[in-house]
């Protein structure tokens, strides 16, 4: 992972290949993987569906968001509504909340 973190209007977000042009930064675009079956997740219906096996629910509190909560713990997982902003940033929170299921790599 590669970029840097920046920190505006009390919001931390990573800003990837900050010193390359538009064209390499599209081009390592990255995608998140379902590791137990090794498929890129390609839709959020695909990731919706997979979140729901591991425990999620949709939360329908934000219409702005695409959100899913664990009843099980404290964590949510706001999402943009439009699958193209879904970028890194959200991937790795992911990551970061089901461990072991989730990775983060580079597009081929």
């Amino acid at each position: 992972m590669s970029g840097v973190w920046v920190f505006k209007n009390g919001v931390i977000r990573l800003v990837e290949n900050p010193n390359q042009s538009g064209a390499d930064t599209h081009s390592r675009r990255k995608v998140i993987v379902y590791l137990p079956t090794g498929e890129v997740v390609s839709s959020y219906s695909m990731l919706e569906q997979i979140l729901q096996s591991l425990g999620w629910e949709r939360y329908f509190g934000d219409t702005e968001l695409l959100q899913f909560h664990k009843p099980s713990s404290i964590d949510l997982i706001s999402l943009p509504r439009d699958f193209t902003k879904f970028n890194s940033v959200y991937m790795y929170d992911i990551v970061v909340k089901n461990p072991n299921y989730f990775h983060v790599r580079d597009s081929h």
